[in-house]
């Protein structure tokens, strides 16, 4: 409920989530790669809810936003997985926050999708060391898999995010898919599964054949160094599984660290992309018209404010 501590917005949230409401209900999916931005209050989050004696409190609304988001929101895209084996603990307190309908996608922590670690201050002395766990499915299913499995139903996705692979560390395809093969094979059934990939010479044949007999769904990906969706989406057997998945990222030619710049705190669309908003259009109709599950997840990165996108994607 809206208070005097909140500040007017013209931001339908009503709307919105009512358009989502009714597309989860024939099995699409729509929300944001994360969800603790303080660009979205106003919009997705009330004010009001975040005051400590009058002001506003960063851990109250880190620790308690998710709440708020589920209410708009039917699912999102958990990129804070990518980093870490999350603890049971986390993913009890995760799970608490929201409604039983709500359908969460995980990355795959980057220990298993990293080939070689990038020169990154983060990495530290791991730095261009190359990663011995990389695809190893014991510690996937021993480390991540297993912690979800008491919440495998609503747990839609976990995605495996490969970043770009130089050509020294796998020359073509066919090398990167000899380990990704027998990857997938050893994958458990509870769970969907996507591959995201950011090699653009990797989207051939033998990759969309090697997904298909796994039965996991290819990315969609809007990426800066990735075709853009609509030219994923007319190759050849780009579409792997029954079920569908798009991550809209980035402009193409655009780096994180600009749109960072740009757009940062994330309060409104600052440079709207219809390269990427009509292929998402059209995999909402793709999946109506042939009754699949589909999953699509904005970041604000892509044009400014992922909540506006998702509301211009889903307008009657």
């Amino acid at each position: 409920m809206d208070t005097l501590f909140d500040e007017p917005s013209s931001f339908d949230r009503d709307a919105l989530a009512a358009r989502l409401k009714q597309l989860a209900a024939q099995h699409i999916y729509i929300g944001g790669s994360s969800w603790k931005y303080e660009g979205w209050l106003g919009q997705i989050y009330s004010r009001s809810r975040y005051l400590t004696r009058g002001r506003f409190s960063q851990k109250l609304f880190n620790d308690t936003c998710f709440e708020e988001y589920a209410q708009t929101f039917p699912t999102v895209c958990g990129d804070f997985a990518f980093y870490q084996f999350p603890s049971e603990e986390f993913w009890r307190r995760l799970f608490r926050q929201t409604p039983a309908g709500f359908r969460f996608a995980f990355k795959a922590p980057e220990q298993l999708t990293c080939k070689v670690f990038p020169a990154h201050a983060r990495y530290s002395t791991l730095a261009g060391v190359e990663n011995e766990s990389f695809l190893d499915a014991e510690l996937l299913k021993q480390s991540f898999l297993r912690p979800l499995e008491p919440f495998c139903d609503r747990t839609a996705l976990v995605i495996f995010e490969f970043g770009s692979f130089a050509k020294k560390t796998f020359f073509d395809v066919s090398k990167f898919l000899e380990r990704l093969d027998p990857f997938l094979a050893r994958l458990p059934g509870e769970f969907r599964y996507a591959v995201e990939i950011r090699n653009p010479d990797f989207l051939d044949r033998e990759y969309f054949r090697c997904l298909r007999s796994h039965k996991v769904a290819h990315v969609f990906n809007a990426w800066s160094r990735m075709p853009e969706l609509r030219h994923q989406m007319a190759i050849p057997e780009s579409f792997t599984a029954d079920f569908l998945v798009s991550r809209a990222l980035l402009r193409q030619s655009r780096s994180y660290e600009e749109a960072v710049r740009l757009f940062t705190p994330y309060t409104e669309i600052k440079d709207p992309n219809p390269e990427v908003r009509a292929p998402l259009r059209d995999i909402i109709r793709i999946a109506q018209d042939k009754q699949m599950t589909a999953f699509l997840f904005v970041n604000n990165r892509l044009e400014g404010n992922a909540p506006a996108t998702i509301l211009a994607i889903t307008e009657p």
